[in-house]
């Protein structure tokens, strides 16, 4: 099996430039789809701009892969960078890895390996705590009043939740766990906090912070808390608050995506880039 040399990173935010920097410590790599007020001062990677011949072992595409019109997702540069260029400089089998990946994704790459590293548990579970306290940092901000001895609702104890809910603790909150299976009651007990199902929540929460990827605060519940509560919504699209039905009730939700590259990009990048390196020697291409 081929082993892998060179490395393009491509597009993303911050966390990729931390990302393609902990990885040029053992890999050649080059970027592309930043513009130059975008690299941090004294940050030295090599830039490539797209129209470069060189061919590459694999790519790295960031988290989420693609913008909203198919091309990659570069919001730190003003020039769109299309897939068709980044095929152009991959070599031969070259590996794919990418955020969140689609099939549009998939169907751009026919004869490359395509792996989304955003799935690997390992790198959800690093993110979890950078996700938690970006929440934290959101509802310190937002608050007219101290998390210390604030009633929270944590809807979800999956890898973000469980983190979230021992941060809170850690500032005195009164923290409750909105659940759906025994499971999740089982989680709650062995932390120590008080469990709720998601079908009957109570609305005397100051804080509402929802982890669960799906529709869970319908405009019914909704309607039942007070205009004082705070809405934090840190699951992926299409997200688990009635956005619409939240307006209308005059209730503020915030809904939070990409914490980890907003509120902590060199950590994310890291672990972004110490999942990749995982595969890569998985794969014995190290």
């Amino acid at each position: 099996m081929k082993l892998i040399k060179s490395i393009l990173a491509a597009g993303g935010d911050a966390r990729q430039l931390y990302c393609a920097e902990r990885l040029a410590a053992h890999f050649d790599i080059s970027v592309t789809g930043f513009s130059e007020s975008a690299f941090p001062e004294g940050m030295s990677l090599k830039r490539l701009s797209a129209a470069g011949k060189s061919p590459f072992d694999c790519v790295i595409l960031p988290i989420p892969a693609l913008d909203g019109e198919g091309f990659v997702n570069t919001p730190l540069s003003q020039e769109k960078l299309p897939l068709e260029t980044i095929r152009g400089l991959l070599a031969p089998g070259g590996i794919v890895f990418a955020g969140r990946v689609t099939e549009e994704l998939r169907r751009a790459f026919p004869e490359n390996p395509v792996i989304d590293y955003s799935v690997r548990e390992e790198l959800c579970l690093r993110n979890a705590v950078p996700t938690a306290e970006g929440a934290v940092q959101i509802a310190l901000s937002e608050l007219p009043v101290t998390l210390c001895g604030l009633p929270v609702l944590i809807i979800g104890l999956g890898r973000i939740g469980t983190a979230l809910a021992g941060i809170l603790r850690g500032f005195g909150a009164q923290v409750t766990a909105a659940v759906r299976s025994p499971v999740g009651r089982a989680k709650a007990a062995a932390m120590g906090i008080p469990a709720v199902s998601c079908g009957e929540l109570p609305t005397d929460f100051g804080l509402v912070v929802n982890t669960a990827p799906e529709l869970v605060l319908d405009r019914e519940k909704l309607g039942k808390f007070g205009t004082s509560t705070l809405f934090i919504d840190l699951a992926s699209k299409p997200g688990g608050i009635d956005m619409e039905a939240a307006a209308e009730l005059g209730l503020k939700v915030i809904w939070a995506l990409g914490l980890p590259g907003r509120c902590a990009p060199v950590t994310a990048g890291y672990i972004a880039a110490d999942t990749i390196a995982g595969i890569i020697e998985e794969r014995g291409e190290a």
